[in-house]
């Protein structure tokens, strides 16, 4: 596949950012997410919240080694996380937090998106017809 695309746009096309793994909950008054970034530092990460669109960019460095690498598993370079959130939520009130490379941002839901309970009132009998 990739020797495909690089026929098409030319072996010159910019590096693809990857995406993380995360998780996303929801609550009734927030959504929670939790991406997996180990080794990131929060000085290396971007967070922007337009609307309902969340997006989480970034860099994860190269280490410098010495001696020679025989076998690198572990993704480097730029990342990028996209979220479209259902529903509207409140940008001015996002909290986000790195914990033992986990960054978790929790997006509160606007005041309009929250499910609010409907009271249901007797109607009083003495408004009506004589049976």
């Amino acid at each position: 596949m990739s020797g495909l695309i690089e026929s098409t746009v030319g072996a010159a096309a910019p590096a693809v950012a990857w995406t993380p793994l995360a998780d996303v909950t929801e609550s009734d008054d927030s959504f929670r997410i939790e991406i997996e970034l180990p080794g990131v530092k929060s000085k290396d990460i971007d967070i922007e919240a337009n609307g309902q669109e969340l997006v989480v960019t970034g860099e994860i460095k190269e280490k410098e080694r010495k001696g020679v690498l025989r076998r690198s598993t572990r993704r480097t370079g730029s990342f990028e996380y996209r979220l479209r959130l259902p529903g509207e939520v409140d940008t001015d009130k996002i909290n986000a937090q790195m914990s033992d490379g986990v960054l978790s941002i929790t997006v509160p839901k606007a005041d309009v998106a929250k499910p609010r309970h409907v009271e249901i009132r007797e109607a009083s009998e003495s408004t009506g017809s004589d049976g």
